[in-house]
C-alpha cells in the first residue's frame, strides 16, 4: 500500500507541479522562438453559432472593427441550425460584408465549421465563438505567427475579466493563468497540446474536415497540425476577452465537455499516443493524459491512505478528507445558489 500510495502522489506532483518544471528548464535549453513578422495575408474569420439571438450583433459588429484591412477579411457567421431567430440577425449585415454559412438542422459545431470552410477563402482561418470579443489587434498579431513556415496554427490569449473589468482574481481565473503559463513555455519549446477555441487560427490548406461528433475542435484541429509537421504555437498578444462562468455549475459543464472531448480525442487521433509519430508526444502525455488520469491517482491515493493511518500517513488522510468535505460542501451550497463558508483562502483553491 505504501508503494501504491506514493506512486500516487508523486504522479499528482509531477502532472501539476513537475511537468511545468521540466518545461522552464527545456524552454532555456531548448527554446525555438517563432520567427513573427506582420504582413497581411487574406483572412476568414469563421464564428460558430447555434442560437445566439441576443449576443452575435456584438460579436459581428466587433470583427468589423478589427484593425484589419476589410478587402482581405472575410467574416462568416457559421449558423448550427438556429431556431431563435439568430439568421436575421446576421442577413441584418450582409451588405457590410458579412457571410452566413446556414445548415437547417442542429448537427453540432463540427459540422457547422466543415460547412463554413467550403466557402472561406483566406489563406489564414481563425475560428472564434460568439461571447468573446476580439482585441483591435488580434488578427494582426495572430497572422504574424505564419510569417515563420514552421507555424502552421497558432493560438490566441482569452483573458477572463471580473465585474471590474479587471483580470480575473478567483480561482477560475488563477487556474487559467496557470494553464496559459503552461502553454506560453509549451509553445517556446515547439508546440502546445490544443488551441484557445474562442480564438485560434490555421493554414487553409492544413484544414481537414472534422468528424460531426466531434467535441473539441480546439484540440482536434491543432493536433492534426502538429502530425502534419508544423507547429501549433500560443500568442498572448493576440487576445479575445470574456468573464469568468456566472456559478460553479456553468464552469463545470465547461469541464466536463472538456475533459469527454479529451478522452474521444484518444480514439480519433491514436497516433498521438506513438512518439514517433507525435513530436509533442511528452507535452501530450503529461498535459493531455496526465490531467486524465490524475482521478483515478487521487481515487488510489485516498484508499492507500485508508490503510496507512500511522506517523505521516495520519497527517495526509486528515488533510484528504477537509479537501473532500470542503469539497462536497461548496457543491451542495451551489446547487442551492448559497454562497459557500471559505474553508481555505481563495488563492489555494484550484479547478480540476
Amino acid at each position: 500500500m505504501e508503494t501504491v500510495f506514493w506512486l500516487s502522489f508523486i504522479f499528482i506532483v509531477y502532472v501539476y507541479f513537475g511537468y511545468p518544471a521540466m518545461l522552464a528548464i527545456l524552454r532555456r535549453l531548448a527554446g525555438r522562438p517563432v520567427q513573427k513578422a506582420y504582413y497581411e495575408p487574406t483572412v476568414s474569420i469563421v464564428i460558430a453559432a447555434h442560437n445566439e439571438r441576443q449576443r452575435i450583433e456584438k460579436k459581428l459588429l466587433n470583427c468589423l472593427a478589427l484593425d484589419y484591412p476589410k478587402r482581405k477579411l472575410q467574416i462568416i457567421a457559421a449558423l448550427d441550425g438556429p431556431t431563435d431567430g439568430t439568421e436575421f440577425v446576421v442577413w441584418k449585415y450582409a451588405r457590410q460584408g458579412i457571410e452566413m454559412s446556414h445548415s437547417p438542422e442542429h448537427r453540432g459545431k463540427s459540422s457547422a465549421l466543415n460547412l463554413a470552410m467550403r466557402r472561406a477563402t483566406g489563406e489564414i482561418i481563425v475560428f472564434a465563438d460568439v461571447r468573446q470579443m476580439f482585441d483591435p489587434a488580434a488578427i494582426r498579431e495572430l497572422t504574424a505567427n505564419f510569417a515563420d513556415p514552421q507555424v502552421g496554427a497558432a493560438s490566441g490569449e482569452l483573458v477572463l475579466m471580473d465585474e471590474s473589468r479587471g483580470e480575473a482574481k478567483s480561482d477560475v481565473g488563477l487556474y487559467w493563468r496557470y494553464e496559459k503559463a503552461l502553454r506560453a513555455m509549451e509553445s517556446r519549446i515547439h508546440s502546445v497540446a490544443g488551441a484557445t477555441g474562442a480564438i485560434y487560427a490555421i493554414r487553409r490548406e492544413l484544414y481537414q474536415e472534422l468528424p460531426e461528433e466531434t467535441l473539441i475542435d480546439d484540440v482536434v484541429i491543432p493536433m492534426r497540425v502538429v502530425l502534419a509537421g508544423r507547429r501549433t504555437i500560443f500568442d498572448p498578444e493576440a487576445k479575445a476577452y470574456d468573464t469568468v462562468a456566472c456559478c460553479p455549475l456553468a464552469e463545470y459543464g465547461r469541464k466536463v465537455r472538456t475533459l469527454a472531448g479529451n478522452y474521444q480525442l484518444l480514439t480519433q487521433l491514436p497516433q498521438l499516443l506513438l512518439p514517433w509519430r507525435n513530436p509533442i508526444f511528452v507535452q501530450f502525455l503529461s498535459h493531455k493524459v496526465g490531467r486524465l488520469l490524475v482521478p483515478y491517482a487521487l481515487m488510489t491515493l485516498l484508499i492507500s491512505n485508508v490503510f496507512l493511518l500511522h506517523g505521516v500517513y495520519a497527517l495526509f488522510f486528515s488533510l484528504q478528507s477537509v479537501w473532500y468535505i470542503s469539497a462536497a460542501a461548496g457543491y451542495l451550497f451551489s446547487k442551492r445558489g448559497v454562497s459557500a463558508p471559505i474553508l481555505v483562502p481563495d488563492e489555494s483553491r484550484r479547478v480540476a
